[in-house]
């Protein structure tokens, strides 16, 4: 097959399709855009072009039991959520469980971000186990952003783009609003410190959460094989 995806619109959707289902992490328009350089020469098809023959693409796998989205780290296909019950049964291991401490730390950094260790805490009206901190950092969901300007310059956390990839979310502003999730963050007797002691309104962010540990299985080495270690800290 003598394909010329430079010219020819139907060439370059194959060569974008093959590209995405063999592909083990999202991939960008820069990453896309280096298969069409010629010679390493820079001339490679522009971004708009990229753009309209990803969005056919995603037409004609419209309706199937795989999809091609666009989430924070870029373009993956995907095997769309209701596939979820039957892919599960060809995995042994169980579903990871977030602990009540994981989740409530997770929430005020996602909600609330930037945050200190110290505003988390001020906030669980607990001490954070370094461990949820360490454990939220090693599954690249959070990262230090930059350091509060005042005396001991603590670190200022916030969610990565791989946490929102994880949620098959491109920006922060697709996060569920907070009345969406139960009142999960309610105003504190200051009106600045959200509240997350019922259980009831911690699960409903757990419920969002189990997206990312139990989202449905890669298809042909594409994207998305996010399973976590069980988080037990209760603190």
């Amino acid at each position: 097959m003598n394909l010329q995806p430079n010219d020819n619109p139907d060439d370059l959707a194959r060569v974008l399709e093959a590209a995405l289902l063999a592909a083990p992490e999202p991939l960008t328009l820069a990453d896309l855009k280096r298969m069409f350089e010629a010679d390493g020469s820079k001339q490679s098809l522009a971004n708009d072009v990229l753009r309209r023959s990803l969005e056919s693409l995603q037409q004609a796998w419209h309706g199937r039991g795989v999809e091609l989205v666009q989430v924070a780290d870029g373009w993956r296909f995907q095997t769309r959520p209701e596939m979820q019950p039957w892919i599960s049964r060809l995995k042994d291991e169980k579903p990871p469980h977030y602990s009540r401490a994981v989740l409530e730390t997770l929430a005020i950094i996602a909600y609330r971000q930037p945050v200190t260790r110290g505003d988390i805490e001020d906030i669980r009206g607990v001490s954070v186990n370094p461990n949820i901190i360490k454990t939220l950092e090693e599954r690249g969901w959070i990262e230090a952003i930059g350091h509060r300007d005042v005396p001991g310059r603590p670190a200022l956390f916030g969610t990565t783009s791989h946490f929102l990839s994880d949620l098959g979310l491109r920006t922060l502003a697709e996060l569920p609003p907070l009345e969406e999730l139960g009142n999960l963050v309610a105003p504190s007797e200051t009106a600045l410190i959200p509240e997350l002691r019922e259980t009831g309104e911690v699960q409903a962010f757990g419920a969002l959460i189990e997206v990312a540990g139990t989202h449905p299985a890669p298809m042909f080495g594409a994207v998305i094989e996010t399973a976590a270690p069980t988080l037990t800290e209760t603190a």
